[in-house]
């Protein structure tokens, strides 16, 4: 389950940039309800884009945005409780991990959702039924 961080440079600490993808994969491992899940942990990767702040835009303007983007199965975070719990932890591992002056309105989540079949690792595509299996297998 790929997460897209997307920040301006100097939005983030130093500090931030190397924490803020396991810090966000434990964000959606425990919004999951699957602490201690190795093989759901072991779904979850992502990477850090760290822009030009001119290349950083929000309403058609220059805005230092911290994007964050998760991408899952359709049977990742079914409920809108747990998606909600994602987007608060999420804007919480952000705020904790910008410089001073990072404003929370300047932080954006977004979850997306690909169809049954529509996430695919190693070379299989997978359904919510074939991923549900092998996350419990992990249990």
């Amino acid at each position: 389950m790929p997460i897209t961080v997307t920040a301006p440079r100097g939005v983030l600490t130093p500090a931030g940039e190397r924490q803020i993808l396991p810090r966000l994969t434990d964000a959606l491992i425990e919004a999951s309800g699957l602490t201690g899940n190795k093989t759901f942990a072991s779904f979850v990767g992502g990477t850090v884009h760290v822009l030009a702040p001119e290349d950083v835009y929000a309403g058609g303007v220059n805005r230092p945005v911290v994007m964050v983007e998760l991408k899952l199965p359709n049977i990742g975070l079914p409920t809108l409780e747990a998606r909600a719990a994602f987007v608060r932890a999420a804007t919480a591992v952000v705020d904790e991990l910008t410089g001073p002056g990072h404003e929370r309105e300047n932080t954006w989540v977004n979850i997306l959702n690909a169809p049954d079949g529509a996430w695919g690792l190693g070379g299989r595509a997978l359904t919510g039924d074939e991923l549900i299996a092998e996350i419990s297998s992990g249990a």
